[in-house]
């Protein structure tokens, strides 16, 4: 009862807003931030009482939902980013937006996102798969009439699309060879041949989605979205949901004996090669997307090295750091009208509740003891020790450069002020999430 609310009560209350159109802006966000609030309060209770949801389908193909320890993690870390979410929203959107569009799509995004989380077999995955990438489409291109956003949107949506192939080949791969109605922890017991194709294209599936080497250039242009979209996309859904899938799938990784490998090293090449990116960025916000390709691909290199509980770590500290700092951003676009490093110079003296919580993130990114995401790659770094020395070294280089970029954005902002006019005071609505993200990194 409790998961087959949580899953159905913002897809319900999304679908409302959607048919309902300008009519509901007036609505929109009291109702997208009560249903965020109720999902907090049920993403607790299913991690508490783990249940299953089966849901019929076809005659000899079942699908289910659960939560088990992975899935606790991944409902309460993508209910409460949300929750956050959609407080900030409500001050971020001007009075003349399409408020009912836009919240009716991010309440979509997060039921598909928490049926990606609970999704225990290929196609119920599959088509949370869908949903999830359809939506994020309309959110990226919200602001459909500028052309350029809607270009950057378009090449969100076809490189993960395409990437997306490879659960097609999954799902074909595990039906051919027979595993039992499309489980994925009957994966790792399917032939050889079989099971090297359907984790191979989970694998690029993940990959795409989580903007991990070759597909990381799509995610700069996710950007043209509003802010609160970046905040949830970068952190808790859609980019982190593939390595979340990888840490799912592990068995099946290490039974192929060279998946696990392949996904250890694309993800700290990732994480190395894109916070080297992260660094030289003028722009804050290119530079917390670079940032996240570079985060998660300890998660992909902790599913590579059997790391669950570090990955799961820094899947959930990731989340609450990465949100922190792409609010952050967002509260300073509202009251100095910019994005570049440059003239943020002495952002946080002028702001100094955001300037102080975006530095409690910047500081958790960076990898500072005894912050979460330190403890997070502690253990992964740990267990890539164990696999390989030079993966060790590489995952120690990247976890350093996480560092400098970090240092690179809290110079910036607390530096001398650069003369600038400003906008107005940072509403409440925007205010109040930026605690409760700094004590959760």
């Amino acid at each position: 009862m409790v998961l087959g609310i949580l899953l159905a009560l913002p897809a319900l209350a999304g679908a409302a807003l959607l048919v309902s159109g300008r009519r509901a802006d007036t609505v929109a966000a009291p109702l997208a931030v009560a249903v965020a609030v109720l999902l907090v309060g049920l993403g607790v209770a299913a991690a508490v009482t783990a249940p299953t949801l089966p849901v019929a389908a076809l005659p000899s193909i079942g699908v289910a939902f659960a939560v088990d320890g992975l899935a606790a993690v991944g409902v309460t870390t993508v209910t409460a980013v949300f929750a956050a979410v959609a407080v900030f929203s409500v001050g971020d959107l001007g009075p003349n937006q399409a408020r009912a569009r836009y919240h009716g799509f991010l309440l979509l995004f997060a039921s598909a996102m928490l049926a990606t989380v609970t999704a225990v077999d290929l196609l119920g995955l599959l088509v949370a798969w869908e949903v999830m990438g359809a939506v994020s489409y309309a959110l990226i291109a919200y602001w459909w009439r500028d052309p350029a956003r809607g270009r950057s949107a378009a090449v969100a949506f076809l490189t993960t699309r395409t990437a997306d192939l490879g659960m097609y080949l999954a799902a074909g791969a595990a039906l051919a060879g027979g595993a039992a109605a499309l489980e994925l922890a009957a994966l790792p017991g399917l032939g050889g041949a079989w099971r090297d194709a359907a984790v191979a294209g989970l694998l690029v599936a993940a990959l795409g989605k989580s903007a991990q080497l070759p597909f990381s250039f799509w995610l700069s242009r996710a950007m043209a979205g509003p802010t609160p979209v970046s905040a949830l996309l970068h952190s808790a859904t859609m980019v982190a949901a593939g390595g979340y899938l990888l840490l799912r799938v592990h068995p099946a990784l290490a039974a192929t004996g060279w998946a696990a490998s392949a996904s250890a090293w694309i993800g700290v090449l990732t994480a190395l090669l894109m916070g080297a990116v992260a660094y030289v960025q003028r722009d804050l916000k290119q530079l917390l997307a670079a940032s996240t390709c570079s985060q998660l691909g300890f998660v992909v290199l902790a599913a590579g090295v059997g790391a669950l509980g570090g990955g799961a770590l820094q899947f959930a500290a990731h989340a609450a750091a990465k949100s922190l700092l792409f609010l952050s951003a967002g509260a300073w676009l509202t009251t100095l009208g910019t994005q570049d490093l440059r003239e943020l110079r002495g952002a946080a003296r002028r702001r100094p509740l955001v300037g102080a919580v975006f530095s409690v993130g910047a500081l958790a990114v960076g990898g500072l003891p005894p912050l979460a995401v330190w403890v997070a790659k502690d253990e992964v770094l740990a267990a890539a020790l164990a696999a390989s020395g030079a993966l060790y070294a590489a995952g120690l280089a990247a976890s350093a450069v996480s560092a400098a970029y970090a240092a690179r954005a809290l110079v910036a902002v607390w530096s001398a002020p650069a003369p600038r006019s400003e906008a107005g005071r940072v509403p409440a609505s925007e205010r109040i999430p930026l605690p409760v993200l700094a004590a959760a990194g």
